[in-house]
């Protein structure tokens, strides 16, 4: 390791759930909750952090939640947005009912074989996700596709043809997109433009050189990203320029997505075939810097009623 890397190292996991494909960890500050998915599961997760790991409450759902996002205006106690199977969503957290507000496709015949994956919400109050094959189709395929949902519920179609879309986040000066395309081993930086999200001008920001794929990022004040490896049990932190400068270990492989509370880090994780005792826990570790705030996804007012 680069004596100038700064390393951290995680022994033990805060919740040994076990989650299949746990995913998409979401700090509410208002609530000093976390939640989580477990997407293969088809669970949400919540846990208070003032009262500990015993407070956890599972909400089981019928459908895969790849991503959740609060809405702005409404409590995220009652309602909150979610990428699910077939598009997004508002959810009910006390019944676990949910209403489609968007598809991904107009049509059905894609349905069974895609599911939401990663996504966030941009400085603008538009919802970015990308979609992919579900756990059925077996190997991903080139089937999947980035989407931007717009405040009046306009769909935008952003990219096609991908295999494992995931991360998606915005420089600190918010004029960089950056795009992780896990299959591809690599995050991507897009000139980013706020007035209609457009994107122009794709680069390699960093390629992984390793075994494990980008899954999940967030960036941090200083404007680094905090990137989980699948795979290679790590975090990583890497600078504005692309360069690894940190490095958090953990004692399971599948490390997927990253969220701050405050200056720590916390981590979901997937069960694997080497995931070992800890696969598909949440970790945490004071990493002594905190994030970028997430951005609530704008509903127009009068496109749905809440």
């Amino acid at each position: 390791m680069d004596p100038e890397i700064k390393t951290w190292t995680v022994t033990e996991p805060y919740l040994n759930i076990h989650c299949g494909l746990g995913e998409a960890p979401y700090y509410e500050a208002e609530t000093n909750t976390l939640r989580f998915v477990d997407i293969k599961k088809k669970q949400l997760h919540t846990v208070d952090l003032a009262a500990g790991p015993a407070s956890l409450k599972t909400l089981q759902l019928d459908m895969p939640v790849g991503v959740t996002a609060d809405i702005e205006g409404v409590d995220p106690r009652e309602k909150i947005l979610v990428g699910g199977k077939s598009g997004i969503y508002i959810l009910e957290r006390k019944t676990g009912k949910y209403e489609l507000l968007k598809r991904f496709h107009d049509t059905t015949e894609q349905d069974e074989r895609l599911r939401s994956n990663d996504g966030a919400v941009d400085p603008q109050g538009r919802f970015w996700i990308g979609v992919m094959n579900d756990f059925w189709v077996g190997s991903p395929k080139a089937e999947g596709a980035l989407f931007r949902f717009d405040s009046d519920l306009t769909r935008n179609t952003i990219q096609t043809s991908l295999t494992i879309p995931n991360g998606v986040g915005w420089s600190r000066d918010q004029k960089t997109l950056y795009f992780v395309h896990s299959s591809e081993r690599r995050i991507i930086a897009y000139d980013y433009s706020p007035s209609d999200g457009a994107l122009t001008n794709p680069r390699t920001f960093w390629q992984n050189t390793g075994s494990g794929e980008p899954d999940g990022f967030k960036m941090d004040t200083g404007g680094y990203i905090w990137q989980a490896i699948y795979g290679e049990s790590r975090v990583l932190r890497i600078s504005p320029e692309g360069k690894v400068v940190g490095q958090i270990t953990y004692p399971t492989k599948a490390i997927t997505c990253p969220v701050f509370v405050g200056t720590e880090l916390w981590v979901t994780s997937a069960s694997d075939e080497e995931g070992g005792e800890f696969g598909g826990a949440v970790f945490k570790v004071d990493v002594g810097i905190g994030g970028l705030n997430d951005f609530k996804f704008k509903l127009e007012k009068g496109v749905k009623d809440l």
